[in-house]
C-alpha cells in the first residue's frame, strides 16, 4: 500500500525529469491522505501539467466526498472492474510524484516504519488515477488514488504491497487519455519494479501526520 510519502524535489529537477513546466511546490516529508498532492497529467490543451489533487478519490457519481477517505489506494489487479476506478483507468490516468514513501513492517514491538526511495536519490512517479466531482452547490473537487501492486524486490521483505511505479519511457503511454489498450496498460503496472529502490528504517515520529521535516527520512536502528 502507500499511505504516506515525501516530495521535496526542486522545481528545476521536476521539470527536467518529467518534462513539465513545474510550479513551485512546498517541500513536504510526511504527506498523508486528504492532502493536496502533486500529480502529473495531460491537460485539456493536450500538454502535461502538474496539478494539485486531493488524495482520496471521489468518483463522479458519489453522493458526497466522504467516500474519498476510503479510496486512497487502488489495487492494480482490479482497476478495470471496480466501479470506482474503471472509468478513470480508461480515461484519467496520472502520475503522483514522490521522492520516497513510507511503509510499516510488523515487528515484535509493533510496526517499524521504513523509508523507501530510489537508489539514485531522484524522485519517481507512482501510477495513479484522477476524477472530477461536483457537489450540489457546484463546487468542483479533483481527486486521485494511488495504484498499488504486489510487492517485489526489497519491498517484499517489508510489506506485501507497494505503489506501482512507472518508468520514464512509459510516461507517455500511461498518461495518454486516448490510450485504451487495457492489456498494455496493465503490463506497465507489473513485472520488476520500474525503479531500483533502497529502504531503511526511520523514526516512529513519522506515524503522526503533524510531524514534518527532512529528519523523518533519516536512518535509525531497526527494531527486531
Amino acid at each position: 500500500m502507500c499511505g504516506r510519502f515525501a516530495f521535496h524535489a526542486p522545481r528545476e529537477l521536476v521539470a527536467e525529469l518529467f518534462a513539465v513546466d513545474a510550479p513551485a511546490v512546498a517541500p513536504r516529508w510526511n504527506i498523508a491522505p486528504s492532502s493536496r498532492i502533486a500529480a502529473l497529467r495531460v491537460g485539456a490543451d493536450g500538454r502535461r501539467e502538474l496539478a494539485a489533487l486531493h488524495w482520496g478519490l471521489v468518483p463522479s457519481w458519489a453522493k458526497d466526498r466522504a467516500i474519498g477517505a476510503r479510496l486512497v489506494n487502488a489495487r492494480a489487479e482490479t482497476l478495470a472492474e471496480k466501479p470506482a476506478f474503471r472509468s478513470a483507468f480508461r480515461h484519467r490516468r496520472c502520475l503522483v510524484l514522490a521522492d520516497g514513501y513510507y511503509e510499516w513492517r510488523v515487528v515484535a514491538g509493533g510496526k517499524q516504519p521504513y523509508y523507501v526511495h530510489a537508489a539514485s536519490g531522484r524522485p519517481f512517479a507512482m501510477a495513479a488515477l484522477w476524477e472530477r466531482w461536483q457537489d450540489p452547490a457546484g463546487e468542483v473537487l479533483e481527486s486521485c488514488v494511488i495504484v498499488t501492486r504486489p510487492a517485489a524486490g526489497i519491498v517484499s521483505a517489508i510489506h506485501e504491497r507497494m505503489p506501482a511505479l512507472i518508468a520514464a519511457p512509459d510516461y507517455v503511454a500511461w498518461l495518454d487519455p486516448a490510450n485504451h489498450d487495457r492489456a498494455a496498460l496493465e503490463a506497465l503496472l507489473g513485472g520488476p519494479p520500474a525503479v531500483e529502490l533502497a529502504a531503511h528504517p526511520v523514526s516512529r515520529r513519522v506515524n503522526r501526520p503533524a510531524n514534518e521535516g527532512a529528519e523523518l527520512t533519516a536512518p535509525v536502528a531497526a527494531e527486531a
